[in-house]
């Protein structure tokens, strides 16, 4: 049986998804249409450069790793496969997929999205209900890092989000940040409530070296925060922190274990009113919950987090708590990542030794 997509074209992308053909909207879908021609309100990207989300590469890395030794091929040949299955890049285990750069190749007449052919842009949704076709095998990529050269096309829907990229700094660097930016945006708008409460609230964050966890960080310094307490896994993720102004505390500790985070975070000045969790790694609901005030807020920016888990851990420990998922978006993330990324040297720094890795 031949599957067609809808006649008419949707905001959200209905008429892209072939499998289940229905009421599913993209991200949910197991199939998309991938092909280059548009409806009137989709525009097309020409590909330069995948992200994948953490969560999605680690898992991807850790399965084709045999006695500590990374298989990039298989990484490459299997995120090829998902492409060419799914039309999209989810990949099957985490849910998520990342996001991309490239040039706007063609853009539909009943477009809303403000972008002109020849902008060099960033797409702010998902990979994992973006239609996606690859055309060079991935062949500048060796499997070993998120970023992957690529060549082909995306497609974007009448209610996607693409931010054209700045000038002032390099492509990879704004893709780094524009990957993370809902997190500082999110981290901003919470202490912000407590700030007109007249509170300056502390804030934990489990994963503060990372890419997400620094911006966050970063925004809690910038809305007057309290006292910030960064979490890392290792001596070497709590020396690049150090002396960063990032933190008031660095402490190493595994953010999966419920007693001995509570106990690190306790020592350092914990509980923390404020807890946000940047981890790729999955486990860390319930000890974020006990690292957390009474009354307080956690803000999951992990595409790790077993969200049932969360909720019935924190009933299981008669925690009152209000639990946040980071959807990723928030008015203005973008433009106010970057900005913190200008302003905050060191910031910049960890997102350039990343690069370099």
């Amino acid at each position: 049986m031949t599957i067609t997509p809808l006649e008419a074209s949707s905001p959200v992308g209905l008429h892209r998804v072939l499998e289940p053909a229905g009421s599913t909207l993209p991200q949910a879908a197991r199939r998309l249409d991938d092909r280059a021609e548009l409806w009137p309100d989709e525009v097309r990207i020409d590909v330069e450069t995948l992200n994948l989300d953490a969560a999605s590469y680690r898992q991807l890395a850790e399965k084709h790793t045999t006695n500590g030794v990374l298989d990039g091929d298989a990484v490459r040949e299997e995120v090829l496969a998902i492409v060419a299955d799914r039309g999209k890049m989810q990949n099957p285990v985490t849910g998520s997929g990342g996001m991309l750069i490239g040039t706007v190749a063609e853009v539909g007449p009943e477009s809303g999205l403000g972008l002109a052919v020849g902008d060099h842009v960033a797409t702010l949704v998902s990979l994992s209900l973006t239609p996606l076709h690859l055309t060079d095998a991935l062949a500048r990529w060796d499997g070993r890092s998120e970023r992957v050269p690529a060549a082909g096309h995306a497609i974007l829907f009448g209610r996607s989000i693409a931010a054209v990229l700045p000038e002032d700094l390099p492509a990879d660097l704004s893709l780094m940040v524009m990957d993370v930016c809902g997190a500082p945006a999110l981290v901003a708008r919470v202490v912000e409530e407590y700030a007109a409460r007249g509170v300056s609230p502390s804030v934990l964050v489990l994963g503060g070296a990372g890419k997400s966890g620094s911006l966050s960080l970063a925004a809690a310094l910038d809305q007057g925060a309290g006292r910030r307490i960064a979490v890392v896994p290792n001596d070497r993720e709590a020396a690049a922190l150090a002396g960063t102004g990032l933190a008031d505390a660095v402490v190493v500790a595994d953010a999966r274990s419920p007693l001995g985070l509570s106990e690190s975070v306790a020592a350092a000045g914990g509980p923390a009113d404020i807890t946000v969790v940047c981890v790729d790694v999955p486990g860390c609901e319930q000890p974020a919950i006990l690292s957390t005030a009474q009354g307080g807020t956690i803000i999951f920016f992990s595409m790790a987090t077993n969200f049932a888990a969360a909720a019935l851990g924190a009933e299981g420990v008669a925690a009152d708590v209000r639990m946040l998922v980071g959807n990723g978006y928030t008015p203005g993330h973008a433009a106010y990542a970057l900005e913190l990324l200008r302003r905050n040297a060191p910031v910049r720094a960890l997102f350039e030794s990343r690069l370099a890795d």
